[in-house]
């Protein structure tokens, strides 16, 4: 299979940051894209190829930026349009693309738009709203925070009328049956695209596609459809990053060949991934990946561990959500919209550097592309203080110093404290560190990252999950005409496999990385593991290999499809 440039996507590891949380460049206690500048050499020094970069636009910021003001320019705490040029400058010239946030759901109700339609119900913009003399009863879907609102319809005393809000009722939903409306959704993107992003992520699209008639839900997957031509047209290689979650039926629909999106956040095998930490068994891993819906070799998914949300279980069984629960978050105010955790991964798993080295091998390792939070490389934790999701959007963690690097100015004037108590502050977890401890996460984690970029059948190889002989062990390959093979002890005891794949006549069988086990070559198949051990292996067949590593699978799954 000859892979091609234009599916650079494929072959990425990505990094998710807030500019207002990850360097101050003035002193004022905010982040901005000057600040950023001056961190994307280390970026570069990890192995990241590809920055989403969350909301930074004009905002009130009730909603962390998501209910913007205006989609044509940059929050002037963080700078302007020539700042945020430089950066995407800065970050091509060491290959590193951007990709920015979407959020076409609403606006908020500051928004100039928004503002005039209330006033005059003659303003063209009257129409890009939703609006009802009366509060519609029984209406279709609930807020899409349980908890914060008990309505999607909120009264507008200017206006008179009830406008429609599927989030909080300071961000009025879009009317995205609009062609007008449709229309500035694309001159939003041909805006950005001039000044050299890479693509889109389109917040919460599984609601962006919902209608209040269910029975014609599906005209609206011809929105996606549209953005999808619009940047086929405009951009050689920019991609649609869809945030979507659901069950496997649904979150399917977005992936449709060249037609609809790029890529996918997979949502399901991060559930299944959490489920297999908590109960230390490699069947919710299986199970996860089973259930992803096919798609096309163009097509990819977006692997996580941990974002700047909530960790999201309402797509796992009751009982397995109880699993995770009490694994992960047996307090109650690590909880949040009764659906998910609210902790970052290093909490979660005690700060224990194996059982973190595990979870992101898994991460690493799986068919998808991979992105990771800030402050992951470094293990930070999070601070349950503060209010909602702010819990794990605290500042970037560079030393020791003040603010842990991330600013001079008084702690009072930072968006968020930083974390300055505990095993987690940035006196004791932070970048300079652990640059000088061969040995810590930051270390780790660049040599994986680095390890796997280097082979792309993780990122386009078929998938194959290996029948193994121990409730506890996740093995499986990615190939091409070569393959990487990994393993995977969810436990806390130590295990012994055998894998017939091994047994097989192979050309040659190189370790690519473990978890420092002192482990030997696998003889006749059997494979020993550590407690929470992994083993990387790259495995060249030889020409006369036999097949039967396929007749021992278990199961398997297409990963992508011969172009």
């Amino acid at each position: 299979m000859i892979i091609e440039k234009d599916f650079w996507y494929k072959n990425t590891v990505w990094y998710a940051l807030d500019v207002e949380t990850f360097q101050d460049s003035n002193n004022d206690g905010i982040g901005d894209f000057r600040g950023l500048i001056t961190r994307v050499d280390y970026l570069a020094t990890l192995g990241i190829n590809c920055i989403w970069l969350l909301p930074f636009y004009p905002s009130p910021n009730r909603d962390n930026g998501y209910d913007i003001m205006d989609y044509y320019n940059v929050d002037s705490r963080l700078g302007n349009l020539g700042d945020f040029a430089a950066f995407v400058q800065a970050a091509k010239e060491r290959g590193i693309r951007v990709v920015v946030d979407l959020v076409i759901n609403h606006t908020s109700s500051q928004h100039p738009w928004f503002l005039e339609a209330r006033e005059n119900k003659n303003s063209p913009y009257y129409q890009y709203y939703t609006w009802s003399k009366e509060k519609p009863e029984n209406p279709e879907y609930e807020p899409a925070f349980s908890g914060e609102d008990n309505s999607i319809w909120q009264y507008d005393e200017v206006a008179g009328e009830y406008f429609l809000h599927r989030f909080y009722k300071h961000q009025p939903d879009l009317n995205l049956a609009n062609p007008a409306v449709r229309r500035e959704v694309h001159q939003i993107m041909g805006f950005w695209l001039s000044l050299g992003v890479a693509g889109f992520r389109v917040d919460a699209a599984h609601i962006l596609v919902q209608n209040d008639n269910p029975q014609h839900q599906e005209e609206f997957y011809d929105l996606i459809e549209d953005m999808r031509e619009f940047i086929s047209n405009h951009s050689r290689d920019g991609v649609l990053l869809a945030e979507a979650s659901g069950p496997p039926k649904a979150v399917g629909k977005f992936f449709k060949g060249k037609e609809r999106v790029h890529m996918m956040f997979n949502f399901l095998l991060n559930q299944h991934m959490f489920l297999a930490l908590a109960t230390e068994e490699a069947k919710p891993l299986q199970k996860g990946l089973a259930i992803l819906p096919e798609k096309d070799f163009t097509s990819q998914w977006l692997n996580f561990l941990r974002h700047h949300d909530e960790l999201n279980l309402e797509d796992l069984k009751e009982e397995e959500q109880k699993h995770v629960f009490e694994a992960f978050a047996p307090s109650e105010d690590m909880l949040i919209f009764g659906r998910g955790i609210r902790r970052r991964l290093a909490p979660m798993l005690n700060g224990d550097q194996k059982r973190l080295e595990l979870a992101y091998s898994l991460l690493f390792s799986m068919p998808g592309t991979p992105v990771i939070q800030y402050g992951s490389e470094i293990a930070m934790g999070d601070d349950l203080s503060l209010q909602g999701r702010n819990s794990v959007r605290t500042a970037m963690q560079w030393s020791p110093e003040r603010n842990g690097g991330f600013s001079e100015a008084a702690p009072s004037k930072l968006p968020r404290p930083s974390i300055a108590q505990g095993d987690y502050a940035y006196t004791r977890v932070n970048v300079i560190r652990q640059q000088h401890d061969k040995n810590s996460m930051l270390n780790w984690m660049e040599h994986t990252i680095r390890l796997r970029r280097q082979y792309l059948e993780i990122g386009n190889g078929e998938l194959e999950i290996l029948k193994t002989n121990h409730k506890a062990v996740f093995a499986h390959t990615c190939r091409l005409h070569c393959f990487v093979l990994a393993v995977h002890n969810m436990s806390r005891e130590e295990v012994s496999v055998t894998l017939p794949i091994l047994e097989e006549e192979h050309e040659s069988v190189l370790e690519l990385m473990s978890d420092n086990g002192n482990y030997t070559l696998p003889k006749k198949g059997e494979l020993k593991l550590n407690a929470y051990g992994y083993r990387w292996f790259y495995i060249r067949p030889s020409e006369n290999a036999g097949t039967k590593a396929e007749k021992s699978s278990s199961s398997s799954k297409k990963q992508g499809k011969k172009k």
